[in-house]
């Protein structure tokens, strides 16, 4: 359920980020929480059954599971570290280069979106549209600041770079956005460390009912 409400809601800004981390620790939940599901069934069946091998595939199972949720805790811990740095090297560079550019549609979707969300205006402040390639470009149509960076957005508000027109707000994007996401990974590294201890137990208890089942073959 984290891993698809991830995918779903939450992914709005992936295209800004320069590594596919994020994504990959929302794609391993997933994966999980599918393995669980068969997990489940196999488990209530090879108890009901008394199936020793069905017990063997079951723990095989749960152990795959507590892996792949070790995997995704630890890559967001991992990554939770690393947010900050690759904001400050990628995301201006990522405004600049692809706002508004041929085959970047979701980009120029995302900044919008993140400006309007978050309230705020380029990557560090204002200034850093200057140095964009739409602005110089000439397509901007005298924006100086894109029109989502407008406290009330309509049609080229982006002309006037004042702050009683746009938002101004210090620390820019990096910070609102370095904030969303840490929130988030937050979230993963829990449930993925948590589930996984959840699984121990699990492994536990199916290997004293393997042993019960066989003192009882016996």
């Amino acid at each position: 359920a984290v891993g698809i409400w991830t995918l779903a809601l939450k992914s709005d800004y992936i295209s800004l980020l320069a590594s596919g981390t994020y994504l990959a620790t929302a794609y391993i939940l997933v994966v999980a929480g599918a393995v669980v599901m068969v997990t489940g069934v196999l488990g209530c069946c090879a108890t009901f059954k008394e199936r020793r091998n069905l017990l063997r595939l079951y723990f095989i199972l749960l152990l795959i599971i507590f892996l792949l949720e070790i995997i995704a805790g630890v890559l967001a811990y991992v990554y939770y570290q690393q947010l900050n740095t690759e904001l400050k090297e990628n995301l201006k560079d990522t405004m600049a280069k692809r706002y508004h550019q041929p085959g970047h549609q979701a980009v120029t979707s995302a900044v919008d979106q993140l400006q309007q969300e978050f309230h705020c205006c380029g990557s560090n402040n204002s200034q850093d549209w200057r140095d964009s390639e739409w602005i110089r470009s000439g397509e901007a149509g005298g924006r100086v600041v894109p029109d989502s960076c407008c406290k009330t957005v309509v049609a080229g508000c982006g002309q006037r770079d004042h702050a009683s027109n746009i938002y101004k707000v210090e620390g820019g994007c990096i910070t609102k956005l370095e904030t969303f996401i840490q929130e988030h990974l937050r979230v993963i590294g829990a449930v993925g460390t948590g589930i996984a201890c959840v699984q121990v137990f699990g492994m536990i208890f199916t290997c004293c009912l393997y042993r019960s089942l066989k003192l009882e073959h016996y």
